[in-house]
């Protein structure tokens, strides 16, 4: 059992988040729905919160009302293998009313901060060779979605 579940308000598209959010990702699925009784607050019947997992990760979306919002203080960052899974997933992600950031960074059309990040990136700028690691990371501050080839050119000067 994980103790400790990332918890979510959104307004009022908890469930559909969350069923975005299971489609992006493998290993990942819907695994219960709570809904509002009678004494509220939300209107009877309507869903209070929807428990996913992404990737084998829990999470908790609760419908709540326009009371919080997100920041970007906040966001989920995902580990690519690939430059075909960081396509997929920003394409996923910004779809529908997301906007893109910088430097691998977007908010979903519910405002949740996501960074979408090669593993390669990582790797790039945690060897010992500080000027490959400083010509990479100039090379990400240009980028909105982070693109693989011009960081390892970067990388090799």
């Amino acid at each position: 059992m994980q103790k400790i579940t990332t918890f979510l308000w959104y307004d009022d598209r908890a469930e559909e988040a969350a069923r975005l959010y299971t489609s992006l990702f493998p290993d990942s699925r819907i695994t219960g729905t709570t809904r509002y009784g009678d004494v509220g607050p939300g209107e009877p019947g309507t869903v209070m919160t929807v428990e996913f997992e992404l990737a084998g990760q829990r999470y908790t979306a609760l419908n709540g009302g326009p009371v919080f919002h997100f920041t970007e203080a906040v966001s989920l960052q995902v580990d690519c293998a690939d430059q075909a899974e960081v396509d997929r997933l920003w394409a996923g992600l910004v779809a529908d009313g997301g906007e893109e950031s910088r430097c691998g960074w977007l908010k979903d059309r519910f405002g949740l901060s996501w960074q979408i990040v090669p593993r390669v990136l990582t790797e790039l700028i945690s060897g010992p060779d500080r000027a490959k690691a400083d010509r990479v990371m100039a090379a990400m501050l240009q980028m909105r979605k982070i693109e693989i080839q011009p960081l390892l050119d970067a990388a090799r000067g």
